[in-house]
């Protein structure tokens, strides 16, 4: 009966809320680590042609998604609204959560970005680890219906914590 009505995480929130929480930063972490990777070999042409800051380029990458992750923010809390939960206090947690999302995937930017100058198919593993990376994280099942013993294994994603506290701000 309560598998029915579309509750799920200890019937806190139904099952589309629960996904939306989670979708919303995989889908932000995703699209910056993508493009930020590929950002000095796409903008060749300012680093070497002209005395740039190299630096800005990943920002400037992961700057431009995080403007499709705020319309995706807007989504989540109508979303939330629809299934009864109206903005509250918890969900000033949600720029918290989005900038700690920042400065995790701008990080990574700037490492990946500097390896796929000398290694061009680093975006390619990228890519990879990011399609392995959506099943570790919780993002479409409950940590708590994982076995124990893989839990705290499951828990040296970074993503986990960012995932549950997105979860955590909205219902």
């Amino acid at each position: 009966d309560k598998l029915m009505s579309g509750a799920s995480r200890t019937n806190e929130a139904p099952f589309v809320l629960f996904l939306t929480a989670g979708l919303v930063p995989w889908f932000f972490f995703n699209e910056a680590l993508n493009s930020g990777t590929g950002a000095l070999r796409e903008y060749d042409y300012l680093v070497k042609k002209i005395v740039f800051k190299v630096d800005i380029l990943p920002i400037i990458k992961v700057t431009s998604a995080l403007f499709i992750h705020a319309f995706f923010l807007l989504i989540l809390l109508v979303v939330a609204a629809i299934y009864g939960y109206y903005p509250s206090l918890p969900m000033l947690q949600l720029p918290y959560y989005s900038a700690c999302l920042y400065i995790l995937v701008l990080g990574l930017c700037y490492l990946t970005s500097a390896i796929a100058v000398f290694f061009k198919d680093i975006s390619q593993i990228i890519q990879i680890l990011l399609q392995i990376g959506m099943w570790a994280t919780p993002i479409l099942w409950d940590m708590k219906s994982v076995s124990f013993h893989w839990v705290g294994y499951l828990k040296l994603n970074p993503l986990y914590y960012i995932v549950e506290g997105y979860r955590d701000a909205v219902y």
